[in-house]
């Protein structure tokens, strides 16, 4: 299944140290890069769109442990665990919301993320 997670600018941070924490090495700290979408209300959002296995979303939302790759400690488990507390799942395209990680299931991303009310901006670096 595909998921397309939008990742509000305030919880980029946390939302890469998740993203490490359920991935398989450092370089998922740039899950969350661009602030290249935008909602009705002006919030950006940083967004990934993945295909994951059946079991992913059940491991997303269990206790998270260190990964065994991350040997130096570069997560900060703490910031993980706040992603994860805020992470919504859906099976249909639901509003993005500034304050949550919302992960929904949908074959296209760019459907998923206008059917969240996303629209794709430019945005001056």
């Amino acid at each position: 299944m595909r998921l397309t997670i939008p990742c509000p600018d305030t919880l980029r941070a946390d939302g890469n140290h998740f993203a490490m924490a359920l991935g398989s090495g450092p370089a998922e700290a740039l899950t969350y890069g661009s602030l290249n979408w935008l909602d009705t209300a002006g919030n950006l959002y940083a967004c990934a769109s993945l295909t994951v296995s059946d079991t992913f979303v059940s491991t997303a939302q269990s206790t998270l442990s260190r990964p065994a790759w991350d040997v130096d400690n570069i997560i900060d488990m703490d910031a993980a665990r706040r992603a994860q507390a805020v992470l919504v799942f859906s099976l249909d395209p639901v509003a993005a919301m500034p304050d949550k990680l919302t992960a929904c299931v949908g074959d296209d991303a760019q459907a998923t993320l206008a059917a969240m009310g996303l629209t794709q901006v430019e945005v001056d670096v």
